[in-house]
């Protein structure tokens, strides 16, 4: 799998910390391409010896575009998980229901903490995780979904490719809520990309440099890339619930140069990557996701 180095925004004028994301796991593997395959976490720390993607080109550094006034945070639907139909507290526990598959995902298990996920339905689930006060991602609990078995079909067949979402953090320890996008493969691999859509960001900060703004839905995503397949839209406001066109926002990072041509889609998840909650016991919920692709 692949990982990244993030960056810890600090609360005080400290420099900013290379990493949420300490020492990654040697020896992790992509997923296998079938359900209930586990997800590849979303790409938090670099493993060493990783290459970098050779057919994802360089980010071009275009002007920042000017940003517009951002819409009010969403407010999360209210629904409660009060009966689970599945329970986990394994690293790598998931539950395949309606066509989407709902892991634990507790990719980096050595630094991890515990974590329990507890879901009613793939569009309705708690995790309670508690980590330590350190800065590397230890989990990234989700829903996701997998086109053609993880295989992937091209983007240029699909006309809509629009999700929607309602996920909550705690409020505490450093996290981001976001979708994480697969094109060209799932995991580390050649030529595979990466495309994450930050929906709630609590003192992180993404892998390579911010070049530019994306603006949609009356929202403004800082987009940041690096030179190994990875793209991230920071949204500026936090979204508790909405949707999102992911179409749109693939087709203009093609534009851009930072996605190669017509690549394939193969997984679109939504969920929480876990940093730290200081110690002690944290919730995320989950109250809507679906994908529509057509």
């Amino acid at each position: 799998m692949r990982r990244r180095t993030l960056a810890v925004l600090l609360a005080i004028s400290f420099p900013v910390l290379a990493g949420c994301g300490g020492a990654p796991v040697d020896g992790a593997a992509a997923a296998p391409a079938s359900l209930p395959a586990p997800t590849p976490t979303s790409s938090s720390v670099t493993a060493p010896g990783t290459p970098a993607s050779s057919s994802s080109p360089a980010p071009s550094a275009s002007l920042p575009a000017p940003p517009s006034t951002p819409a009010p945070p969403s407010t999360t639907p209210v629904r409660s998980c009060r009966s689970p139909e599945f329970t986990t507290s394994g690293p790598d526990g998931g539950w395949s229901d309606g066509g989407y598959y709902v892991h634990n995902n507790m990719w980096n298990a050595g630094e991890a903490g515990p974590e329990t996920l507890r879901a009613c339905a793939y569009d309705n689930w708690y995790v309670e995780s508690t980590q330590p006060d350190s800065t590397s991602v230890k989990t990234y609990p989700n829903v996701h979904k997998d086109i053609n078995d993880q295989n992937g079909k091209p983007f240029n067949d699909y006309s809509v490719i629009k999700s929607t979402f309602a996920g909550r953090g705690p409020g505490t320890g450093v996290y981001d809520v976001a979708y994480d996008l697969w094109l060209n493969g799932v995991g580390d691999g050649k030529g595979v990309t990466e495309v994450m859509v930050w929906t709630e960001n609590r003192k992180q900060q993404p892998s390579g440099d911010k070049l530019t703004t994306y603006v949609a839905g009356g929202f403004t995503y800082d987009v940041w890339a690096d030179e190994d397949g990875y793209v991230a839209f920071v949204s500026r406001s936090t979204q508790y619930a909405g949707s999102v066109d992911l179409k749109a926002m693939i087709a203009w990072a093609i534009g851009k140069g930072l996605i190669p041509s017509n690549p394939t889609v193969n997984q679109i998840g939504y969920g929480i990557e876990f940093c730290s909650t200081g110690g002690g016991k944290a919730r995320f919920t989950l109250s809507d996701f679906s994908v529509t692709m057509s």
